[in-house]
Order: structure tokens, then sequence, then C-alpha cells
């Protein structure tokens, strides 16, 4: 038996290629410019789709955002998990692991804060928010590894802090009165309510 992938077909690869082009407009747009200040039209013409097409992979910005965004949150959890295999204790691995994370979400700050929105408040049924929660499970994932570590954290409240961790940090880069904080004061303030978590 043949262990190699079965090739796409060619309407696969259109689908595949149009689907990229649509991710990369977005992304460099939304970059530059801001969810808020760009169009679907802008996306649709700088990715050379028409807008209806454009609809069927996206239906609104938001989703458009989250198409983008899922590609460096994976990267930026990779990262993390890296880094925290590194760590010892277990506050500087799990704020290892987080750190590329806010690192990632602070690219662009408007970005970053309407995407954990979308997260939250976005469809479920879309592919590309079912996406977004994936990856925040494989992050509590993580977190709950990280966490057994520590002889003082059972198997049962592990699970359970991860979740009490994850959440503290999205809310912290998500809060209004964070807007203009930079990098180094979100993650020293998650860093805080992770130790006082650890400390309970």
């Amino acid at each position: 038996m043949s262990s190699q992938a079965t090739p796409l077909g060619r309407r696969e690869r259109n689908k595949q290629q149009k689907l990229e082009r649509i991710r990369a407009a977005a992304a460099e747009l939304f970059t530059a410019h801001g969810i808020d200040d760009v169009t679907t039209q802008q996306i649709a013409e700088k990715a050379d789709v028409g807008t209806g097409t454009l609809f069927l992979y996206a239906k609104t910005k938001g989703e458009l955002l989250l198409l983008v965004q899922n590609v460096h949150y994976a990267a930026a959890l990779e990262t993390g998990r890296q880094a925290a295999a590194r760590a010892e204790s277990t506050l500087d691995a799990t704020m290892a692991l987080l750190r590329p994370i806010i690192e990632c979400n602070r690219v662009q700050v408007e970005n970053g804060r309407t995407y954990l929105r979308e997260m939250v408040f976005g469809n479920p049924a879309d592919a590309h928010h079912a996406e977004a929660l994936r990856i925040v499970g494989e992050t509590e994932t993580a977190l709950t590894d990280i966490l057994k570590r520590d002889p003082r954290i059972d198997d049962q409240h592990a699970p359970t802090l991860a979740r009490m961790v994850s959440a503290a940090m999205f809310v912290t880069m998500a809060a209004g009165v964070n807007a203009e904080a930079s990098i180094d004061d979100i993650t020293d303030d998650v860093r805080t309510q992770v130790e006082a978590l650890l400390d309970r």
C-alpha cells in the first residue's frame, strides 16, 4: 500500500489556490490598515477573486480575520510549546508557552482584540471559528500538561487551572484598558495572575 497522499484534482487545487490568495490579501491589508479600515471588496480585488467567490470562503470580515490569525496563533502555540519544554519551573514554563501567543495577538492590537471577540462570539458552525476554538483547546491541553508537572497540582485540577490561565490571558489581551499596553505589560500582568493561581 502506498503511503503517498492522493494528489488533489484540478478543482481542489484551484480552490486551495484561491483560499491562499484570499488569506494572503486579507493578511496584508489587515496588517497595513487594521480590520476596521479594510473592506471585503478591497480584499477580493487584491486576491483577484469576485466578491461572491470571497464570501464562499468567509462570509464576514470577522471570519476573514479568523482565517488569517488562526495560522499565526497555531505557529505561536508551537513556538511556545518548544520554549516551555526547556523551562524548569511551572510558572516559567507556563509563561514560556503563553508569551509567543501574546506577541502574536499584539502585532496589530485592534486586529488581535477583534480576533478574540470573534472567537468568543462568532458562529461556532463556521469552519474558521471552529479552527480557532480547536487551537484554544490545544493551548489548554498544553497548559494542562505543564501544570501536571507541579507536584502540588493533581490530574483532576490541572485542566480547570489550565482553563483559568487561558481565560486570564485572553481577558487581559482583550480588555479595553490594556489597548495601549505593551507586550511586556500584558505578559507581566498575566504572570502575576498565574502566580496567584499557582500559590493558591
